[in-house]
């Protein structure tokens, strides 16, 4: 028996919207780990980030079961914001924007990496480039419901 067009379209919608969440739920149990397991304490912009992240890993999850392609009228703005977020705040860590721009004032400093993965790879780098690939999936979502 041969799937649809419509059917094929959905199971395609079903797979990013998948990857989608389980990368920002990889991400979300990431950064619990991060600062419940290992206590590092979360900057100022760390908090932003998380609070563009959490709720996408609740809002995709919700989306998948039934299926919800709609759902990109509300993750992808969250995982946009986030995208900027993250990038600010790694421009703060490698000095391109400079420390007097950066909110934290008080606590953890937002220019100062806590944790480098395999020498480089900070946190914000980490939100980066989930933020920037969830919202890279979802606007190919959204573009797949325009066509």
């Amino acid at each position: 028996m041969h799937k649809t067009d419509s059917q094929s379209s959905a199971d395609a919608d079903w797979v990013i919207l998948f990857a989608s969440w389980l990368l920002v739920a990889t991400a979300t149990l990431g950064s619990l780990f991060f600062s419940e397991v290992m206590e590092l304490p979360p900057c100022s912009l760390c908090w932003a980030q998380r609070i563009f992240m959490f709720p996408l890993a609740i809002i995709l999850l919700q989306a998948l079961l039934p299926l919800d392609p709609g759902v990109v009228r509300y993750a992808l703005p969250l995982a946009a914001i986030g995208t900027a977020i993250a990038l600010y705040h790694l421009l703060l860590q490698f000095g391109i924007i400079p420390e007097s721009a950066a909110p934290c004032r008080e606590g953890v400093s937002c220019s100062e990496a806590q944790l480098q993965v395999l020498g480089f790879v900070s946190i914000p780098m980490l939100s980066l480039i989930v933020f920037g690939t969830v919202t890279g999936l979802l606007w190919q979502l959204k573009r797949r419901q325009s066509s």
